[in-house]
């Protein structure tokens, strides 16, 4: 009689191992490395107020969940770069507002030097041009010259895609994201960019004064009302830039050989002229300029304000008044100084959505 019931007890217990291990394996079919795939759905991208719209085309490229975090494995994956050293997030460093803190023109692959200064990724979904000339204006292939220069990745699309398709974990990836493992350059660029259109920064001190929850300082009101005087021509909007293109005065830095907007349409007119940024994170994002030549916030003022170049293509509101540069003091200096560190977004540099 115990013998039949130890031996019923064993088959129970078999029974109930065997179940465990079936229910487990239902339960984990779409799971690896800790990332579960579900059923692919539309990724609420929130617009922030008094944003302007959407520049990005998401009838182009539709935001998906999946797709998004296809986009930042991506983004911070070595396989895009030749030998597997460099990704996207190399030289975009979340804590610097994506820049490449430190270093006046980006670092690449053999540790080659580029010729300009890594710029910001943030509210990309609202700009209409993404480098320093304006040559790019199509995010979905933005990402296509880094992965094929030779100072910055030197690869190539089809190289990427040999890799990833020998990653078996990237076929699940892609096929939760587009329905099939079919991995090929197109899939990788327009994840890159669904990743970045994401990247919003709008919970800067500025925008919390612009909805009532906090309350600048006597410095900061002043240094704003300064700023509105003095900076708003060019950086104007909620997004802090008009997206133009301007000579500001700047030397021609032959290491670089750097001529910006000239290099684009080859008209003299766009000698050195370079698209204004948006100051948004300001305070994370030196060395300043398209070259990355001032190292402070100060520096960069102390240009404006004495240092400006006359040269024959000048921004005309660098040149009024029979003053050349912007005309100030020490002290409102000072006080711009304080109005540019209330847009540091604290939240954007921490957020674990975009970490690697």
């Amino acid at each position: 009689m115990i013998n039949s019931i130890q031996q019923f007890q064993r088959e129970r217990f078999c029974s109930l191992w065997i179940l465990f291990i079936v229910l487990c394996g239902i339960s984990c079919s779409d799971e690896y490395e800790g990332e579960v795939f579900e059923e692919d759905k539309v990724y609420n991208l929130e617009i922030p107020i008094n944003f302007p719209a959407l520049a990005f085309d998401t009838d182009k490229n539709h935001l998906t969940v999946n797709g998004v975090a296809l986009g930042k494995k991506l983004f911070y994956e070595g396989k895009l770069s030749r030998n597997n050293t460099i990704s996207c997030g190399f030289c975009h460093i979340q804590e610097y507002a994506f820049t490449h803190h430190g270093h006046p023109v980006s670092h690449g692959i053999d540790d080659k030097l580029g010729i300009r200064n890594a710029p910001a990724i943030q509210n990309m979904a609202f700009l209409k041009n993404y480098t320093w000339d304006g040559v790019s204006h199509n995010l979905d292939e933005r990402s296509l010259v880094p992965i094929t220069t030779d100072f910055e990745m030197d690869s190539s699309l089809p190289e990427v895609v040999s890799k990833l398709n020998a990653d078996a974990n990237y076929k699940k990836l892609f096929k939760a994201a587009y329905g099939d493992e079919n991995i090929t350059g197109e899939r990788v660029l327009k994840a890159l960019s669904q990743f970045m259109v994401t990247m919003i920064s709008a919970d800067s001190k500025y925008d919390r004064m612009k909805k009532g929850t906090a309350t600048f300082t006597n410095e900061e009101k002043q240094g704003l009302a300064l700023f509105q005087s003095k900076c708003a021509g060019c950086h104007s909007g909620e997004l802090f830039t008009d997206e133009s293109y301007r000579n500001t005065g700047m030397y021609y830095n032959a290491q670089y050989d750097d001529r910006g907007r000239y290099h684009v349409t080859l008209d003299w007119n766009d000698n050195m002229k370079f698209r204004v940024p948006s100051l948004r994170n300001v305070e994370y994002t030196a060395p300043y300029m398209h070259d990355g030549r001032f190292y402070s916030l100060e520096a960069v003022l102390n240009f404006y304000s004495d240092n400006v170049e006359n040269q024959a293509n000048l921004d005309p509101l660098l040149k009024q008044n029979g003053h050349i540069g912007i005309p100030m003091t020490t002290l409102e200096k000072q006080y711009i100084i304080a109005f540019l560190k209330t847009l540091s977004d604290q939240q954007f540099i921490t957020n674990k959505q975009f970490a690697e």
